[in-house]
């Protein structure tokens, strides 16, 4: 399984019901072809920097995923067929970047004895 960020840009003159909806579908398809979402952010509407397809609005979200690629590949052909996505991009994360991003929990610090810097 390899880990994913995906950001997509849905039209924010839907009704919220269907903004949600959008995204509860993408996540769908990700869970049943056996992906792991790992965390769903909703950014909520932003504005552009310019008009994209007559629009001055989008709705983004992000989703943290663990996959494979050919449940990407799905998610992908999925989004781009979708009429209420105006955008969408995959990144594949480094595995370098997935250990960042996990966080310790407060008040645990590596020990002087596995530290190389503290050594």
């Amino acid at each position: 399984m390899r880990p994913y960020e995906v950001v997509i840009i849905i039209d924010a003159g839907l009704e919220d019901d269907a903004i949600q909806a959008s995204v509860h579908r993408a996540t769908g398809l990700l869970t049943e072809r056996g992906a792991t979402v790992n965390n769903v952010e909703r950014w909520g509407k932003r504005r552009f920097a310019y008009e994209l397809d007559h629009r001055w609005e989008g709705y983004y979200a992000l989703v943290n995923v663990s996959s494979e690629p050919a449940a990407i590949a799905d998610l992908e052909r999925m989004l781009t067929l979708a009429d209420e996505v105006l955008r969408h991009k995959v990144i594949r994360l480094p595995k370098e970047a997935l250990a960042k991003t996990t966080r310790r929990p407060r008040g645990d610090t590596p020990s002087s004895a596995t530290d190389p810097i503290g050594a």
